[in-house]
């Protein structure tokens, strides 16, 4: 039997796509600042993963939404 092996991009865009699924279970129970902070870290990661394929909608969209939610964190977190 032959050993699946993983590149590091296909490590990146699956960690990045289990801690948006845990992230999107945290925003829903109301886990702040958890949530987002799971969401922007998984963001990173696809946007990792966007570059390198060069995919300018991946690019845009989670370059977006990881922005968004480092923001909103640094405002809510800094008003407290």
């Amino acid at each position: 039997m032959q050993a699946i092996r993983l590149e590091p991009i296909d490590c990146a865009k699956w960690i990045g796509t289990g801690l948006l699924i845990a992230a999107a279970a945290f925003n829903s129970l109301g886990m702040y600042p958890i949530g987002p902070v799971v969401s922007a870290v998984g963001g990173v990661l696809w946007t990792i993963v966007a570059i390198t394929w060069k995919d300018t909608a991946l690019i845009v969209t989670n370059l977006t939404l990881t922005s968004v939610l480092v923001i909103g964190l640094i405002i809510n977190l800094g008003a407290n």
